[in-house]
């Protein structure tokens, strides 16, 4: 066993100054154990929306009635809430494991060297995303699930995994300049399937609001549409995005686009196509609880690949290797607050 390096007064201050600083000093992860990360924080975002589902699904949405307790009188559920007490308050404690997740890709990307300062503002991105989303998801509670306050739930949700996919993309590839793989006809259809993207996610929220799975069994108010109305403008958005996906991947065959770009493409529109099915079957069999959780785990997949497909129509290598005759500048352990990104 190697000898246990003393911890001097000043190492301890520099620690308590600035610890991220202090473990970037000391420790350099792998390649690898950066895109663990990276993927561990992304994982975490697509399961909190499959929790959160259940709870709506489950009807537990107040299973805890207050915020930040659970109850007046307690911080965690009791006894006497049952099943939806429990669900509920399981779904808060995930919350603390996203935040571990996100909190060691921030840990990761920072202690990487060289140092990528924009990888280490995407992991502090996820963590300001997640803390106001946490913020909302009280307020969520406070108003008895108004629809409105658990759409914009979602939609931070949903801004949460598009930060942390582009994180998992940037960990496999280099800080260089951008370079495009396609032409930019090709850039702008693929805008265009991204915005439509977004429109489908925002809508899909409108039929939750106003559907019947309210989140819970007390009146719980909805949105005053009619929901077989939005539920075929919805369908109508699916199908105008998996008809952009299949124009996608044709243009693409036909200019013999990278692999890349071509694959992206293709994995979308597979999954476009089960989302799709199963959207219907939902909707004619009069939305089972278990169906509905699979289609919004499907819609996470599926917004996942959408950034996906955008950012695999650009490669950045990696930046020159320093010139090994001119000495690095060492960076100090505490020339940072641990208030942001650095």
């Amino acid at each position: 066993m190697g000898r246990v390096p003393n911890v001097t007064r000043a190492d301890a201050q520099a620690a308590l100054r600035n610890p991220l600083a202090f473990i970037a000093a000391r420790w350099t992860p792998a390649p690898r154990t950066v895109r663990r990360a990276a993927l561990t924080a992304l994982v975490m975002a697509v399961v909190i929306v499959v929790t959160g589902g259940a709870v709506r699904l489950t009807g537990s949405g107040l299973g805890c009635p207050t915020w930040p307790k659970c109850t007046d009188d307690s911080l965690t559920t009791t006894s006497e809430m049952g099943l939806h007490g429990l669900i509920e308050f399981g779904n808060r404690l995930l919350t603390y494991v996203l935040c571990a997740a996100v909190g060691w890709a921030i840990i990761a990307a920072r202690s990487e060297k060289p140092y990528r300062r924009g990888l280490t503002r995407l992991g502090w991105a996820q963590f300001w995303i997640v803390m106001s989303n946490a913020v909302l998801g009280g307020i969520v509670v406070l108003v008895g699930l108004n629809p409105y306050t658990v759409a914009a739930h979602f939609v931070a949700t949903a801004a949460l995994i598009a930060v942390a996919a582009v994180m998992w993309h940037r960990t496999r590839e280099g800080d260089g300049a951008p370079r495009p793989l396609v032409g930019r006809a090709v850039q702008q259809l693929v805008w265009v399937l991204t915005g439509t993207s977004v429109l489908l996610i925002l809508v899909g929220t409108v039929v939750t609001g106003a559907g019947p799975h309210a989140g819970d069994s007390s009146e719980v108010p909805r949105m005053p549409v009619d929901w077989e109305t939005v539920s075929k403008a919805h369908a109508v958005l699916a199908w105008i995005v998996v008809t952009l996906t299949f124009a996608l991947w044709f243009v693409l065959k036909a200019v013999d686009a990278p692999k890349g770009p071509l694959a992206r493409t293709r994995e979308l529109f597979l999954i476009l196509l089960a989302q799709g099915a199963l959207g219907y079957v939902q909707y004619f069999t009069d939305l089972p609880e278990v169906l509905v959780g699979l289609h919004m785990f499907g819609s996470s997949v599926m917004w996942i690949w959408v950034v996906l497909v955008l950012l695999s129509l650009r490669e950045r290598p990696g930046t020159a290797a320093p010139d090994p005759s001119v000495p690095a500048a060492q960076e100090p352990a505490t020339s940072a607050s641990i208030a942001g990104p650095r």
